[in-house]
C-alpha cells in the first residue's frame, strides 16, 4: 500500500480506477483521478496548495508534485519536479524538468527533458520547450510530430504497460 498521510484533516484521495504504486507517497491535500498511474518513488505533497492528477495522465518514477494540478491525458516524466505549477491537458513533461513556481504549461505542450522553466514563466498551448532556462517554439514551427509524441509518451502505452505491473500498484 502506498504510503499515505493526512494533513491538517485532509487525506489523499484516490479514484478505484487509478493505478497508485505502492512505493508512492502521498500527503494532505491530492487527488488522482480514474485511470491515472502513479509510479514508484513519487511523492505528491498537497500541504500549501492541492495536489490534483486528472484522469488518464502517468507521473512517473521518482517525479516530485508539490502543490500543483496535472490535468487530463499528461504525462510527466521521470525525476521530474512541478512545484506550485500546472500542466493543462494533454502535455508531455520530460524526464528529469524542473517547472517551478506560477508556471503554467499549455495544453498539449512538449516540455523537453532537463528543461528548467523560471519563476512564473508562461508556456502558451501547443508549444515545444527546451533549454536552461526554457525558450519556447510553437509546435508548428518544428518537425515534431505532436500526435506521435502524445500517442507514444501518454495514455496509451502507459496503460498497457500499468496492467502488466499487477504486483507494483494497489
Amino acid at each position: 500500500m502506498a504510503r499515505i498521510y493526512g494533513f491538517e484533516g485532509t487525506e489523499p484521495s484516490i479514484h478505484e480506477d487509478a493505478h497508485v504504486s505502492r512505493e508512492t507517497t502521498l500527503v494532505g491535500n491530492v487527488k488522482i483521478d480514474a485511470d491515472a498511474s502513479v509510479w514508484p518513488g513519487v511523492v505528491c505533497r498537497g500541504d500549501v496548495s492541492p495536489v490534483r492528477i486528472g484522469r488518464k495522465s502517468h507521473v512517473g518514477d521518482n517525479a516530485v508534485l508539490h502543490a500543483s494540478i496535472v490535468g487530463e491525458r499528461v504525462m510527466v516524466g521521470h525525476g521530474a519536479v512541478l512545484n506550485d505549477a500546472e500542466v493543462e491537458d494533454g502535455a508531455l513533461v520530460g524526464f528529469n524538468t524542473t517547472i517551478n513556481s506560477d508556471v503554467r504549461v499549455g495544453e498539449r505542450s512538449i516540455v523537453a527533458a532537463g528543461t528548467v522553466t523560471p519563476e512564473a514563466f508562461e508556456i502558451p498551448p501547443e508549444s515545444f520547450v527546451r533549454g536552461v532556462p526554457a525558450q519556447v517554439t510553437p509546435l508548428s514551427e518544428t518537425a515534431i510530430d505532436p500526435e506521435e509524441i502524445f500517442e507514444t509518451y501518454s495514455s496509451g502505452a502507459y496503460t498497457d504497460l500499468v496492467e502488466r505491473h499487477e504486483e507494483l500498484f494497489e
